[in-house]
């Protein structure tokens, strides 16, 4: 299979990239404790050479534990109910060699785009899945802001809980009594009434960065369809522009897990072209 041919619109795969994706299959075991699915099960290994996933050519860092992929927007980390394509669909391609098929150890949202951690052995998996318990890894996100927030940094405290009604379905908004979550932000940039923002959050809630630029910075992310205020929201159909930039894992006697993911092009057609330059400002 050719490499990732990009879409016009330079948000990840094309259609029939992923309709081609379909014919992978879906692993059915058990998960193992710590993992995330699907789990790790030992193969036989296969008479045939595994299919080639396009995420193959969208590998940022590889070594043997460790696997860091550029997610294209629009592809789910976890099956969708619908049963639409997701990461799993992808998995047997990502072996490089190896009869296990990874797994990730941390989730991005479906229109997030960005630097996925994916673990290539049990061992491993379970060390990944506690560091980011533990806040050990370092995360970097890009967004686009719909406005422009009145200060140029700051860090937002706000702890988030699920809510869910039947007319808007499910999200997270403040609440004192939910889970704690911390977010510094630094504005980057602020062009034509719409902000280049770096998020470094602390915590992994979900949707984090999303709840927190709406009710921290009241500003939605350009393109969110559920974090947004409907009276400010200017017309943009590009989607989502919430990029996990850069990603940073410790390890004990082995060099770290370092990987950063190229901006997506619908960056440039927000206004902010130089987005990578603004970013590796300090």
């Amino acid at each position: 299979m050719k490499g990732v041919r990009p879409r016009p619109d330079g948000m990840g795969l094309r259609r029939d990239d992923l309709r081609e994706c379909a014919r992978f299959p879906r692993p059915r075991a058990r998960p193992i404790a710590g993992a995330m699915s699907p789990p790790f099960k030992p193969r036989r290994p296969s008479r045939h050479a595994a299919p080639t996933s396009p995420l193959a050519e969208r590998v940022l860092f590889i070594d043997g534990e460790a696997l860091v992929i550029d997610k294209p927007a629009g592809l789910p980390v976890d099956p969708p109910r619908d049963g639409s394509l997701s990461l799993e669909n992808h998995l047997r391609g990502l072996t490089f060699g190896f009869a296990r098929w990874p797994v990730p150890a941390h989730r991005l949202d479906r229109d997030t785009s960005g630097c996925l951690l994916l673990a290539r052995n049990p061992k491993a998996a379970a060390r990944f899945v506690e560091a980011f318990a533990q806040r050990a890894v370092e995360k970097r996100y890009l967004a686009v802001l719909d406005g422009v927030p009145a200060q140029e940094a700051g860090t937002i405290d706000l702890a988030l809980g699920k809510t869910s009604t039947r007319e808007t379905g499910w999200r997270m908004t403040p609440d004192p009594a939910g889970k704690a979550a911390l977010t510094h932000w630094r504005l980057l940039a602020a062009r034509e009434g719409r902000a280049l923002i770096r998020f470094t959050p602390e915590t992994g809630r979900t949707h984090q960065l999303r709840a927190h630029a709406l009710h921290g910075l009241g500003i939605g992310i350009l393109g969110d369809p559920v974090y947004r205020d409907p009276a400010r929201a200017t017309p943009w159909t590009g989607g989502m522009l919430l990029h996990a930039r850069a990603l940073h894992l410790p390890r004990a006697n082995k060099a770290p897990v370092d990987a950063t993911a190229p901006v997506p092009a619908l960056f440039a057609q927000a206004g902010f072209a130089d987005a990578e330059a603004l970013d590796a400002v300090p």
